[in-house]
């Protein structure tokens, strides 16, 4: 039976003001130092090797050194996975059986990424949005946004790019920017000229960006402001809609925020769970929320959604050992009926390979205790086998 803790809970979440501070989002640790200086705002031209410009003004792309590994190949084999490496400033290509096969020099703290049917791989880092050739293995280009996050650093809270999506069409990408201690940003991303046309403003921590089936609008999942900020990709008007199934009492050093959301294909809900007992069901037109029970126990972070409307969720571990279950990948039906596997340590994200049988979730997670791999998943026999891959990987996708 799913348990509703909302007293319990509620006691956890508050904490003294220096701890607070440390924690902020309740999923901390601390920045490193800086890398490289962000670009200033208002630029938003391509750096690369460097690029140069044409009589148009067109960016030519300019190649960038990949890193060869063990059994590198020329070109990517379908079913070959793409992760970030927020630990190396790296995106790496693992062959699920192998391992890794490979990688690029993308950026500063790469965390989400998005691939393109043309094949390119667009890598949110603090510095900008990184541009990967993944047939070629080669950075194309880095473009820097416009939003000023501050220096590029690495840790949990740097700041830069953090969610990202492209629109059906492929014509944009959009990318939640970061601004440690303040609210953070869309930023559109022009996927022919390179170049950042608009800014939208969004909440606190934008962890995660989804877009509608039919593209016409672009849900932005702010972490540290408990909401989701639902923007028309049309004009670019913004909506807040709240989403706290457990309330906003803690503030910043709450740990029941939403983290990563999924659109439900059926009806382009979106799906958030909360801790392994709540799923929030947001209705981004209405703006209303309903709730339904889950039945993990554990504190949630990434998510995937299959065509036929299963939703996977990856489970980080406890926040009270005492009271909640540890790591796991729920496997959520459109029905509501749930199977569980247990996972050996946290883990952050979660991709499905192309026949649904398979799901990998990776080790990076976003706090300590972080792994440099992958945990392969058999959804039919709930085997699971660890695959080294990558430094502290985050996101992930299927080429």
């Amino acid at each position: 039976m799913t348990k509703f803790r909302r007293a319990s809970r509620s006691a956890r979440v508050l904490v003294p003001g220096a701890v607070a501070v440390a924690l902020l989002a309740g999923c901390a640790q601390g920045s490193g130092a800086a890398e490289s200086a962000s670009p200033a705002a208002g630029t938003s031209t391509v750096t690369g090797t460097p690029p140069s410009t044409g009589a148009s003004g067109a960016v030519t792309p300019a190649p960038s050194a990949s890193v060869p590994l063990p059994h590198s190949s020329a070109s990517s084999a379908p079913g070959t996975l793409l992760v970030t490496d927020f630990g190396s400033d790296t995106v790496t290509f693992v062959d699920p059986e192998r391992g890794a096969t490979g990688s690029v020099k993308v950026g500063t703290a790469p965390y989400g990424l998005v691939l393109g049917s043309d094949g390119r791989a667009w890598v949110a880092t603090a510095e900008g949005v990184a541009v990967v050739d993944t047939e070629r293995r080669e950075r194309l280009a880095l473009v820097p946004y416009r939003t000023d996050s501050g220096p590029a650093t690495t840790g949990e809270y740097r700041g830069g790019g953090m969610g990202i999506a492209l629109a059906p069409d492929g014509r944009r990408v959009y990318v939640g920017v970061n601004v440690p201690g303040g609210n953070g940003t869309l930023e559109v991303l022009d996927t022919t000229s390179l170049r950042f046309t608009d800014t939208v403003p969004v909440g606190r921590r934008p962890f995660d960006v989804d877009v509608s089936r039919d593209g016409a609008e672009v849900y932005v999942t702010n972490h540290d402001s408990f909401d989701v900020t639902v923007v028309a990709a049309g004009s670019l008007s913004p909506r807040r809609v709240e989403v706290a199934p457990y309330g906003t009492e803690g503030g910043l050093g709450s740990w029941l925020k939403p983290h990563y959301a999924a659109v439900r294909p059926s009806d382009g809900k979106l799906l958030l769970p909360f801790e392994g007992e709540r799923l929030a069901v947001v209705d981004p037109r209405t703006g209303r929320t309903t709730i339904e029970p889950m039945t993990a126990d554990t504190h949630q972070h990434g998510t995937a959604v299959t065509a036929d409307g299963t939703l996977l969720t990856v489970g980080t571990g406890p926040i009270d050992p005492d009271v909640d279950e540890g790591p796991s990948l729920t496997v959520r039906r459109p029905d509501g009926t749930e199977r569980i596997y247990p996972l050996e340590g946290p883990h952050e994200s979660v991709a499905v390979s192309r026949d649904g049988r398979t799901a990998y979730v990776t080790g990076g997670f976003t706090r300590d205790g972080y792994w440099d791999g992958l945990t392969v998943v058999d959804l039919d026999s709930g085997d699971t086998r660890r695959l080294p891959a990558g430094s502290r990987p985050l996101g992930i996708v299927v080429l």
